[in-house]
């Protein structure tokens, strides 16, 4: 049975863990060999050189505890906590990804760490049909029991953590910095929104600021939290495409967005689709991912049956772009009158909108909700 550290262990630990050249399994290695952190701290140079080689050992013998006291001080002084994998808060999806993490800095609530989760990422720079469809995801997974994690940067990330939250949903913020940073500054408001309905989480010291490496391992543990990963819009060189491909080498699930193929945001979650991944076309195609684990969905819309086989060939051929009454009827392969009854049906139902010029786009929040 896993128990917490006594706090002058917790110090020593993080002490040892900041020691350059000590990884999660030679940590290991070294606590089932020599004990407590206290005692691998203190034990003598020539047992640390058999174990780690002189380079290290002498790093281990010279290590400092100052950095390490002032970062728990200043997660004290936070309302924070770090979570080390001997504690019952560590979270289990954590431990079978490579590198799991030694440590964790946790700011909010730490239940949240042992709930059935979706992660939801997207582009920086991404379009009005991504911002819906990004939120609508994140409504419906949220209050289908889902927590839903991304990783706090500007853009759809952002739009995750805020549709979840919309409707008293949970929402874990990965960061790529320390506790007690804002970045970027344009979020401050929702990270306290975080702090104080859901959890922030991350590797990096309190105090911290964040660099491109540790936005690159940030993205490890978005995945890895989650059983299904969830990429809405993104370029061929955005981030999230990183997060998708460490999802699929953890063994987890990768649904992607469709987008029309003139979008270059689109263009990332396009080729994923081609390449073999999910698309993500309706709720159910989430949650089936979910049956043992999620609440029912609230009675509702988003419950309700699957749409008529012709308003589903109208919903497909919007979802690459918006399109003309005529164009839709064409497109339908079904008589005019019948194709126009359809449209109206999705538009009463919220599902497509016809806007200025003519043309219906698809309304993502109509699938969802």
């Amino acid at each position: 049975m896993r128990t917490e550290r006594p706090q002058d262990e917790r110090e020593s630990y993080l002490t040892l863990s900041l020691v350059p050249g000590i990884g999660a399994v030679r940590l290991q290695a070294l606590l089932d060999s020599l004990g407590a952190p206290s005692a691998v701290l203190g034990a003598p140079v020539a047992r640390l050189r058999t174990e780690l080689g002189a380079t290290i050992a002498g790093a281990v013998r010279h290590a400092d505890r100052g950095a390490a006291r002032r970062a728990l001080a200043e997660l004290t002084g936070m309302g924070g906590h770090m979570v080390l994998p001997t504690d019952p808060t560590y979270p289990e999806a954590l431990r079978t990804i490579a590198d799991p993490p030694t440590y964790l800095f946790a700011q909010g609530r730490l239940e949240l760490l042992a709930r059935p989760a979706v992660a939801i990422v997207g582009s920086r720079e991404h379009s009005q049909y991504g911002a819906e469809v990004c939120q609508a995801i994140a409504r419906a997974a949220a209050l289908a029991g889902l927590v839903v994690v991304s990783g706090m940067a500007r853009g759809l990330d952002a739009v995750a953590h805020q549709g979840a939250l919309s409707v008293n949903g949970d929402t874990i913020g990965v960061l790529g910095n320390g506790l007690g940073v804002v970045y970027p500054l344009a979020n401050r408001r929702l990270y306290r929104e975080v702090i104080g309905h859901g959890l922030l989480l991350t590797e990096c010291l309190p105090g911290e600021p964040p660099n491109a490496g540790s936005f690159q391992r940030r993205n490890r543990l978005i995945s890895g939290l989650a059983r299904v990963t969830i990429v809405v819009e993104a370029a061929v060189t955005s981030g999230a495409l990183q997060t998708a491909r460490l999802a699929l080498d953890q063994g987890r699930e990768v649904l992607a967005v469709p987008g029309p193929i003139t979008s270059p945001v689109s263009a990332g979650t396009n080729a994923l689709i081609r390449d073999g991944a999910t698309p993500l076309l309706e709720l159910d195609d989430l949650l089936r991912h979910y049956a043992d684990a999620i609440h029912p969905p609230p009675a509702g819309p988003q419950s309700a049956a699957a749409p008529p086989p012709l308003e589903r060939r109208l919903l497909n051929a919007l979802q690459v772009e918006p399109l003309q009454t005529e164009q839709l009827v064409e497109r339908s392969g079904a008589p005019v009158v019948e194709a126009l009854d359809a449209l109206s049906a999705l538009e009463l139902s919220g599902k497509v909108k016809q806007e200025i010029g003519g043309r219906y786009r698809l309304v993502a929040a109509g699938l969802f909700r």
